[in-house]
């Protein structure tokens, strides 16, 4: 049977997502999570992905509605497009009036979201005749998710409209004057390709420097206190070589001795700098420490 937006479908596709979730079955990764990644950068947010082995979720061939510094952050709503085909047509979208969906396809995707959402959709790089947003549906966007945009593997138009919206940054992949035409949904909320990255629905998009990460829902946690950590990491590491107490080798070594992490969070609890760090769990790198090769020499990425 065929159905779009699928409660049951998405929850099939995120069994490792634990905690809570929207109506429709996405994971709700949790606000204080997306507010975190703010004050961090692309590359600390994708160094714990890729050492777990996600190496295609992220994809840099992309233009930026706004090119100020801004950063995307929000939970993937996903849409898969195909090429036009007459009966192909008929049936989706007789399957999208059965659900009671008003409107064109990308209608039926702007008309679902929710506050901290991001549209992410493969127009299979379709830019003439493919431009899924414009200034319409750009204003929809910010109306309903506030701090959201989209990531589109295709076309925008309307461009000066677009940009007049507050609040909203979107990638894209071209500009065409021309309205979106002769395309077919296939996927919403379903698995979802963005050039060379995969993404599902609740995934969360960070759009910074002019590509785009996609963090799978159950890393989130992990991800950013361990971005958090390569940060403090790296603070307080530039100033104990600054002041000759360690070597860049011993910095720079993956897993760090327990006199090192001694060091590391005293200050923590003593310097000012240290302040937003002091809520992280240092266990894991203790039990490392204790556990691991003592002439491991192996560096961190």
């Amino acid at each position: 049977m065929i159905r779009f937006n699928s409660k049951e479908d998405i929850i099939a596709l995120t069994p490792q997502w634990k905690g809570e979730r929207f109506p429709d079955g996405r994971p709700k990764v949790a606000d204080k999570y997306l507010k975190k990644m703010r004050k961090m950068t692309l590359e600390e947010l994708w160094k714990p992905i890729f050492v777990k082995g996600y190496e295609s979720q992220f994809e840099g061939d992309l233009k930026a509605l706004h090119d100020d510094g801004r950063i995307l952050i929000g939970r993937a709503v996903t849409a898969t497009f195909v090429p036009t085909r007459p009966d192909l047509h008929e049936t989706m979208f007789a399957v999208g009036a059965e659900e009671g969906r008003k409107g064109n396809y990308n209608q039926w995707v702007i008309d679902s979201l929710t506050e901290g959402d991001v549209v992410v959709v493969d127009m299979y790089d379709k830019i003439y005749k493919g431009t899924f947003l414009g200034g319409n549906l750009t204003t929809a966007i910010r109306t309903k998710t506030k701090t959201g945009g989209g990531v589109i593997f295709g076309g925008i138009r309307d461009t000066q409209q677009m940009k007049a919206v507050e609040g909203v940054q979107v990638y894209y992949r071209g500009i065409d004057p021309t309205p979106i035409r002769d395309f077919i949904m296939k996927d919403f909320n379903g698995i979802t390709r963005i050039g060379k990255a995969t993404v599902l629905p609740g995934d969360i998009v960070y759009g910074a420097g002019g590509g785009v990460l996609f963090i799978p829902s159950h890393l989130v946690a992990e991800v950013v206190d361990g971005a958090a950590k390569t940060h403090v990491k790296d603070d307080f590491g530039f100033e104990m070589i600054a002041q000759n107490k360690f070597t860049t080798a011993q910095i720079d070594r993956a897993t760090w001795t327990e006199e090192m992490l001694d060091m590391l969070t005293e200050w923590i609890k003593t310097d000012p700098r240290g302040e937003k760090y002091r809520d992280l769990d240092w266990s894991p790198e203790y039990e490392a420490a204790r556990n691991g090769d003592p002439n491991d020499t192996q560096t961190m990425l």
